[in-house]
């Protein structure tokens, strides 16, 4: 049963879902769940995975769970030793309405999916992002309207290559399937391509009145100079999309480091997802800077 509970809760980090998994660590006396049981709770999905005994102790334990996913987006995690009968008493023990007497002691934590990162163009910066993403143990996809430069030779550890033309990546797409990413990078060898793109997924976000914060609806990065996003900007105007959700878009991509070749720039942008997956502001001040 740990196994297959353990491989639930993988295919739901790997939907970018946030999952609790509850582990018996320490019983005595009579217990229903003995050491090792397990069970896993995934945000925006029915049910549960998984039995840590069943009765009171489980409801009570699921329902933590279901107050974590409600109220943490960060890693989180946290131990509960329950009493399994009313008047159990004791340094942080929890009684339970039961009979059987024992002490159960139960660890809890929160998951958080790694980063999904879809590059929309597999060029020299796709080329060079995607080994910096492999060694974070991240996950990368590539879409490409050009098949040489979207197959297994090129992206060998690619969750998914997606050979397509922008129209037909667009319509095969909604809001719930889109969010198994998140971050999407313009990377397009084409202006025009990138700009069909950039329209397509705001329309997307907008019509479902989300944000671009990498949560909801993937954040969005678009490479290119000023030129370039001013004249997206006017287009994505006249085709209706608001400006407060152009202004989330993030362009020109990566933090300043000075970065001019694709490996530099690889490394500009992964340290900027890994700021904002992290909630961190790359200018805060460190502890020595705090003194």
């Amino acid at each position: 049963m740990t196994k297959q509970t353990l491989a639930w809760a993988l295919d739901k980090l790997a939907l970018r879902r946030r999952v609790v998994i509850a582990s018996v660590v320490d019983t005595s006396g009579s217990v229903p769940g003995k050491v090792g049981a397990r069970l896993a709770v995934a945000e925006s999905s029915d049910g549960f995975h998984g039995t840590i005994g069943g009765a009171g102790l489980e409801l009570k334990v699921l329902n933590r769970c279901m107050e974590i996913l409600e109220n943490h987006f960060e890693p989180f995690g946290e131990v509960q030793t329950f009493g399994l009968n009313k008047s159990a008493k004791g340094y942080e023990v929890q009684p339970l309405d039961s009979l059987c007497g024992g002490r159960v002691t139960v660890s809890i934590e929160l998951i958080i999916p790694p980063p999904h990162v879809l590059m929309m163009g597999g060029g020299h910066c796709a080329n060079s992002l995607a080994k910096t993403i492999n060694s974070l143990n991240w996950h990368h996809s590539v879409t490409d309207s050009r098949q040489e430069y979207c197959n297994a030779e090129v992206f060998p550890k690619a969750s998914e290559l997606i050979h397509s033309s922008v129209s037909d990546f667009l319509n095969k797409e909604n809001h719930d399937s889109i969010n198994r990413f998140s971050d999407i990078l313009l990377l397009g060898h084409d202006w025009s391509e990138d700009q069909q793109r950039l329209l397509g997924l705001l329309k997307l976000c907008q019509n479902n009145n989300s944000k671009l914060d990498g949560k909801i609806f993937p954040r969005i990065g678009v490479i290119g100079s000023r030129s370039k996003w001013q004249s997206f900007c006017k287009a994505a105007i006249k085709d209706g999309i608001n400006s407060q959700l152009l202004e989330e878009v993030i362009c020109p991509i990566g933090i300043n480091i000075g970065a001019e070749s694709p490996e530099e720039i690889a490394i500009a942008v992964t340290a900027q997802i890994l700021s904002l997956s992290k909630g961190v502001t790359v200018s805060d001040k460190n502890w020595r800077e705090s003194l």
